[in-house]
């Protein structure tokens, strides 16, 4: 937490909840676009609803990212979805 967080009151409540939830999950897929970043980072500073859920969208993404196994998609299968989507 930065020193100026410090001398922030912090918020028990998020008045704006789900929009905050759209960009936890834009930050955490690299989507985010460099203003909801700047916005988000100045929440996290004082929102300790917005700091819990992005620890726990973190911990449950960083989870999965490490039990699941990365396969490439068989080639025919490949071209059986490019077939349709372009037909």
């Amino acid at each position: 937490m930065t020193e100026a967080a410090q001398n922030k009151v912090m918020k028990h409540t998020c008045e704006h909840r789900a929009q905050c939830m759209k960009v936890i999950q834009a930050i955490l897929d690299d989507e985010a676009t460099e203003a909801e970043k700047d916005h988000f980072r100045e929440n996290m500073d004082t929102c300790i609803p917005c700091i819990e859920a992005y620890r726990l969208e973190k911990c449950i993404k960083d989870s999965l990212n490490h039990k699941i196994a990365k396969k490439p998609c068989p080639e025919s299968i490949l071209n059986t979805i490019l077939t349709k989507i372009n037909s």
